[in-house]
C-alpha cells in the first residue's frame, strides 16, 4: 500500500501526469490520472497542462503522446514494452504497397511505430477506424497493420480495403469454442468483442467495440452481466466503473493477456517518477510527418 502513496506524493511534487491504458494492471490504473483507450489518451496528451507525462502502456502509445506534444517530456518506464503487431510492419513492404497502389490512401492504426505513421496519410483507432476511412476522399485504402480490424472496417464501407497482413496475438487467438463456453457459463451476459479479433469471432458478438466503446456501452445498457472479449486488464476497469454490474473475462485459462502491457510494474512507475526517465526521444522530421497523420485523425474523429 505504501508504494501507491509514495507514487501519488511523487507525481504531485514533480508535476508529472500519469497516463494509463485500459490493459494495465489494476494497481497501476489506481494511481493514474487518466485511464483510457488510445483515442482518449491521444486527446488528453494535447490538453493536459503538465509538461511531464509518464505513460503506462506500450511504446507506440508513448510515442504518440510525444508526437502530439513534442515540447513535453514523455517518460516511459520500460522501453522494451513494445507491440508485436506494430513491429510486424516492414517499411520496405509498406513503400512497395504504396507504389503498387498509387491512388490509395494509407490509413495507419495507432498501433504502429512513429516511422510508419510518418509514411501514412491518416491514423485511426479501433474506435474511429470506419469513420476515418469513410471521411477521406480516396476510394482505395491501404489499411495497416491489423487485418482483423481491416475486415471490421470493410463491412462498414463501400471503399476498397487493401489490408496489411498483421494481427494482435492476444485477440487473434480467440476462437469459437471460447465464445461457446463463455455463453454457456454466462447465459444472460452481453458479449463484447474487440475488432482486433478475427471476423468470424466478431460476427458472434453482441457488440464489436473498442475498449472505450465497451466503457460507454456498459454504462448505456440496462444489462447487468457482460462477457469482455479483450485483454484481461479491461475487466478491472469496467468493474471499477460499474461496481453494481458483473464483468467476466471471455477466457480465464489461459487468460487473454498482453505480455508487453504487463511488463510495466508499479515498482517501475515509482523508479521512473524518481529519475524522470527513460524518456521518449524522436527525430524531429518523424514528429512532423507523423504528427500530420495523427492531427488529421483528431480533426476527422
Amino acid at each position: 500500500m505504501h508504494i501507491k502513496e509514495d507514487i501519488i506524493r511523487l507525481k504531485k511534487r514533480k508535476g508529472i501526469t500519469i497516463f494509463c491504458h485500459n490493459y494495465q494492471t489494476g494497481d497501476i490504473q489506481d494511481i493514474s490520472d487518466f485511464v483510457g483507450d488510445s483515442l482518449e489518451l491521444s486527446k488528453k496528451a494535447q490538453r493536459v497542462e503538465s509538461s511531464k507525462i509518464l505513460f503506462a502502456g506500450v511504446r507506440f502509445m508513448a510515442e504518440t503522446a510525444k508526437i502530439l506534444s513534442p515540447m513535453k517530456k514523455i517518460i516511459f518506464p520500460i522501453m522494451e514494452a513494445g507491440c508485436e503487431m506494430a513491429d510486424m510492419v516492414d517499411i520496405d513492404l509498406l513503400r512497395k504497397m504504396k507504389k503498387e497502389n498509387p491512388n490509395a490512401a494509407v490509413v495507419a492504426y495507432v498501433n504502429t511505430t512513429a516511422e510508419v505513421k510518418s509514411l501514412s496519410d491518416v491514423c485511426c483507432t479501433s474506435a474511429n477506424a470506419a469513420k476515418i476511412v469513410n471521411s477521406i476522399k480516396e476510394n482505395e485504402i491501404i489499411f495497416l497493420p491489423d487485418k482483423n480490424l481491416a475486415s471490421f472496417v470493410k463491412r462498414q464501407t463501400n471503399k476498397k480495403i487493401i489490408p496489411y497482413n498483421g494481427w494482435c496475438y492476444v485477440h487473434d487467438q480467440i476462437n469459437e469454442n471460447d465464445i461457446l463456453r463463455a455463453r454457456e457459463k454466462h447465459a444472460n451476459a452481453v458479449l463484447f468483442i474487440h475488432p482486433e479479433a478475427r471476423e468470424n469471432i466478431q460476427l458472434m458478438a453482441d457488440y464489436v467495440l473498442s475498449t472505450g466503446g465497451m466503457v460507454k456501452k456498459a454504462g448505456e445498457l440496462k444489462a447487468n452481466e457482460f462477457i469482455v472479449g479483450t485483454e484481461e486488464g479491461m475487466v478491472y476497469r469496467l468493474k471499477k466503473l460499474y461496481p453494481s454490474k458483473d464483468f467476466y473475462s471471455l477466457r480465464e485459462k489461459p487468460p487473454l493477456r498482453c505480455v508487453n502491457m504487463k511488463k510495466t510494474k508499479i515498482d517501475d512507475i515509482k523508479i521512473s517518477l524518481e529519475n524522470e526517465e527513460p524518456e521518449i526521444i524522436l527525430n524531429s522530421k518523424i514528429i512532423e510527418l507523423a504528427g500530420k497523420a495523427i492531427e488529421r485523425m483528431l480533426i476527422l474523429s
